[in-house]
């Protein structure tokens, strides 16, 4: 039996502690998928800006943010935002704010890891922009792991 890493005994198991809601969702790309290893990850069916929120049904403490996107087809540049708040309905605190170029020919994945300390989160969102540009792309994400 292969031995599991630290890490991934660490990942919150969000189907047991929290409700995840997003924009919209591509039926054969569910929002779950991306937060399990291996997962297919989530597409959106709309095009544009999209948010995915994490409601907690207990405000929780997190250490560390994972995030993996990918785009093999469409070159573009990406921006997403992470923001937490104590309560739900409560004043938002933004986390971190990053773009990525994406490149068919080169960088074609994107991989941020965050350490953070964050006490008493009721609420998590995730706010994709998928293309700064074009409003025509639809925004994925791979993987979304939080611990």
């Amino acid at each position: 039996m292969p031995e599991r890493s630290k890490s991934a005994e660490l990942w919150l198991d969000l189907e047991h502690m929290a409700t995840v809601e997003a924009t919209s969702e591509d039926p054969d790309f569910p929002i779950e998928s991306a937060f399990v290893s291996g997962g297919r990850g989530w597409r959106a069916s709309g095009k544009g800006e999209q948010q995915i929120r994490i409601i907690f049904d207990e405000p929780v403490s997190i250490q560390r943010i994972h995030l993996r996107f990918e785009e093999a087809e469409v070159e573009r540049t990406q921006e997403f935002t992470i923001r937490w708040a104590g309560v739900e309905g409560g004043p938002e605190k933004e986390v971190v704010r990053q773009q990525w170029n994406f490149s068919p020919t080169g960088s074609a994945s994107e991989v941020e890891d965050y350490n953070v300390h964050l006490d008493g989160v009721s609420v998590l969102e995730l706010t994709i922009r998928p293309d700064l540009t074009r409003r025509d792309v639809s925004a994925t994400l791979a993987e979304w792991r939080i611990a």
